[in-house]
């Protein structure tokens, strides 16, 4: 690169002009520090930045282009740069390793510029130094729209991660998120929390005997009876398999039983469907009940609760325990 720029100043300041951070620089304010840049060339593939791996160099693209992937080398391109872009400049201002994998999209050829220089170069020329804070603008701007685009996908993920796909319902992940801070929200407001399991009853042999494709459709059901019967504040989950967890806020143990038998009467009238042949046979639910009336956790609400479900299976099932 040395020798290319000892050429004429009109080579030199064309040369240059193609470089974002040499854009509207006198070659004359530069010439000598760059006598000391060196020249890099990276093969198609080639890893030129990592996280992990310090650098102390600016590159900026002379012939080629780079990819750039975040998070491992596996993951889509982010961005493909192109002649006249550089890369680096971030973690040099920033003091820290790369935060992403940069390689060669094709064969490269780079200018190579070090940290000491890259400073000595904004001393040198008031230019340089308004293109590398344009350079840094635009890479704060490229990492904000990329926030952005992808700030609804995130959100989307989430929603996946903490609804169950057949009925819509939290999964057991919300649950343990949602319950524990209604919990301790009912203690500190000195009111008592309830928890019912649900179980639907014979649900195997109703798999066995009807296929899966109606299994899913009585859970459906379910889902949406017990939704249906249970008050806003009421929060209700899908604990796994055929089971449903229902978290009362201010629901004393008595008042529980009274609502979960009400709910038991409901779902054996209500899924039931005479237009849906595959779910014509009524479908029968235990619940077990347990509360708290003063500090607890989830953990020893749920092993009551499944304790007084198992109570209602011992007792012929279509039941409500305690």
């Amino acid at each position: 690169m040395a020798d290319a720029l000892a050429m004429n100043s009109d080579y030199k300041r064309s040369l240059l002009e193609g470089l974002d951070l040499f854009r509207g620089v006198d070659p004359g304010d530069v010439q000598e520090l760059l006598q000391t840049c060196g020249r890099r060339d990276l093969c198609e593939g080639e890893l030129l930045l990592s996280p992990g791996t310090k650098n102390e160099h600016v590159y900026l693209i002379l012939s080629g282009s780079l990819d750039v992937h975040v998070g491992s080398l596996q993951a889509p391109t982010l961005v493909t740069l192109s002649v006249g872009s550089c890369v680096g400049e971030m973690s040099i201002i920033e003091d820290c390793d790369p935060s992403a994998f940069v390689i060669g999209a094709e064969e490269t050829h780079l200018l190579v510029v070090h940290q000491r220089v890259l400073w000595a170069m904004v001393n040198a020329s008031h230019a340089f130094a308004k293109n590398l804070l344009l350079v840094l603008s635009e890479r704060v701007r490229s990492h904000n729209q990329v926030i952005a685009n992808n700030y609804g996908e995130l959100r989307r993920f989430e929603r996946h991660a903490t609804t169950d796909a057949l009925t819509g319902l939290g999964n057991r992940r919300s649950m343990e998120q949602s319950f524990p801070r209604e919990i301790l929200r009912c203690e500190m407001n000195s009111q008592p929390i309830a928890l019912i399991m649900v179980d639907v009853d014979n649900f195997k042999d109703f798999n066995d005997k009807f296929g899966h494709i109606a299994g899913d459709r009585a859970l459906t059901a379910v889902a949406r009876t017990l939704k249906i019967q249970f008050r806003p504040q009421d929060i209700l989950v899908r604990f796994g398999g055929d089971e449903f967890a229902v978290l009362l806020p201010a629901v004393g143990i008595d008042q529980a039983l009274s609502i979960a038998d009400r709910v038991r009467q409901c779902v054996s009238g209500d899924t039931s469907n005479a237009d849906d042949s595959l779910i014509q046979i009524p479908i029968r639910i235990s619940m077990g009940i347990a509360a708290l009336d003063g500090p607890g956790t989830l953990d020893a609400l749920i092993r009551e609760a499944d304790a007084a479900l198992y109570r209602a299976k011992r007792a012929g099932r279509d039941a409500v325990s305690i």
